[in-house]
């Protein structure tokens, strides 16, 4: 399915709710981030993630909550394969790449420009 109409209105709603959180809790921005992350690894670990992906696209795909669900989703397929040890090891697989990216372009920008703390 996934429009541009369908993809604005739910990565909408989901930024929705973070701004919510920001506004209306004392909650840092740490504290929203490790929720969307953990909401999306809930609903992805229940199977609801997925749907949303197809109906949304990347509504669904780009923000941070799709982290969570990426990284149980990892860990689920590992876990079927490999047992227990492959819950730690699945959870990087589908996630190293941006994992890897992140800290390369943080080291970069941190040489580029003047980091402050």
């Amino acid at each position: 399915m996934g429009s541009y109409l369908t993809a604005f209105l739910v990565g909408g709603l989901i930024c929705l709710i973070g701004q919510l959180l920001f506004d209306l809790t004392s909650w840092t921005p740490a504290h929203v981030l490790v929720l969307l992350v953990v909401a999306g690894g809930i609903l992805g670990g229940l199977g609801l993630y997925e749907p949303l992906i197809k109906f949304a696209g990347a509504g669904a795909t780009i923000p941070i909550s799709s982290f969570g669900n990426a990284l149980v989703k990892g860990a689920m397929a590992e876990a079927a394969q490999s047992g227990p040890i492959g819950i730690l090891t699945g959870i990087f697989e589908l996630t190293s790449a941006g994992i890897t990216a992140s800290i390369i372009f943080g080291f970069f920008f941190a040489l580029l420009f003047d980091p402050k703390g």
